[in-house]
């Protein structure tokens, strides 16, 4: 018998084998799977560590067309900003659904934040108004430049207002993103003023408070809440939760750790007040935006089957381009084997 090989990707290899549009096609057709039934998805498993503040996350899917199946092994260690390692790694298996063979093992970091982007642009084309061209971006580290970047395929985003947490880190974050980006970049003194008159608004913090308060926002706003991705994180007054439609990317993790797991815990937010999931929306199942001026919030927690999804789709056109390290991992007859 002739054992297969496993390819291994580095995340310098994954750079040159992915596009943004891509991706966001993947992430699509992911939603539109899931919300089909043609996925299985087990909730994200926290291993939470005695620091208290760092955590390992487990995120295992299958998704059947094309059938790929694989695990996300996740970190956050957020003491890492002392020692210049991220704060958040990742690597994900691919296996064969029909065999069990690691098929690949790959960078999960840069998979990680192209494909947190392509939801997020997948939800604004579905829920932003027609045309939105002015984006309040609040929090400017690692997935501001990508959240940006997918915008720029779905919408004619033209001006751009950053927040940091920092001092001059929104300044710094806009000139580096100008060399990408063709659109106004301004740094923003306040979340308030970097909120205010846009039509999209984008969280991308840690934050475990509020940190938008409704009264800020005009009629219309969509949100892209990007950061709340535990349980305990918050980005958003519970104003807008309640008033918002509150479109989530997978029900239970949602409740248990995205935008709506604080207000929801207060009970200032019932699970039943979900409008709907994405993929509901994408396949007609239920509606998104229907009025000029709905305020309508996109809760994204990160699913495992857009890592899979997304990962299968390039270690196809690594195989094709022979781009990777191929090993082989067993020398002898795996089924000879017991776990």
């Amino acid at each position: 018998m002739v054992i297969p090989t496993t390819l291994i990707l580095t995340q310098r290899e994954i750079a040159r084998l992915v596009t943004m549009s891509a991706a966001i096609r993947v992430v699509r057709r992911a939603f539109i799977a899931q919300a089909r039934g043609e996925v299985i998805m087990p909730p994200k498993v926290y291993l939470m560590l005695p620091d208290g503040i760092s955590d390992f996350r487990a995120m295992p899917a299958f998704v059947g067309s094309p059938a790929a199946a694989g695990l996300k092994w996740v970190n956050v260690h957020p003491r890492n900003r002392a020692t210049g390692l991220p704060t958040v790694m990742a690597v994900i298996v691919l296996n064969d659904p029909k065999t069990g063979f690691p098929q690949a093992v790959m960078d999960g970091l840069l998979v990680t934040r192209i494909r947190t982007a392509a939801a997020a642009a997948v939800a604004a084309k579905m829920l932003a108004r027609r045309g939105a061209s002015r984006v309040g971006l609040v929090g400017c580290g690692a997935q501001g430049l990508p959240q940006l970047v997918a915008l720029g395929e779905v919408l004619p985003i033209r001006h751009v207002k950053v927040w940091g947490y920092r001092a001059g880190e929104a300044t710094r974050f806009c000139a580096r993103a100008r060399r990408t980006l063709r659109v106004t970049l301004e740094p923003a003194a306040t979340i308030q003023s970097c909120v205010r008159d846009v039509e999209l608004v984008v969280t991308v913090t840690p934050s475990r408070r509020p940190l938008v308060k409704r009264e800020w926002l005009s009629p219309g706003t969509h949100i892209n809440a990007i950061g709340a991705d535990a349980p305990g994180k918050q980005e958003l007054d519970p104003r807008i939760v309640r008033e918002a439609k509150m479109i989530v990317d997978e029900r239970e993790q949602a409740i248990h750790g995205g935008e709506i797991n604080v207000p929801i815990a207060k009970r200032q937010f019932r699970p039943t007040d979900i409008h709907a999931t994405l993929g509901d929306i994408l396949i007609g199942k239920a509606s998104g935006r229907t009025r000029d001026d709905d305020l309508t919030v996109f809760d994204s927690t990160g699913l495992a089957v857009h890592d899979v999804a997304l990962g299968a789709a390039i270690v196809r056109v690594a195989r094709r381009r022979g781009i990777g390290r191929v090993v082989r991992l067993f020398e002898s007859d795996p089924s000879t084997s017991s776990p």
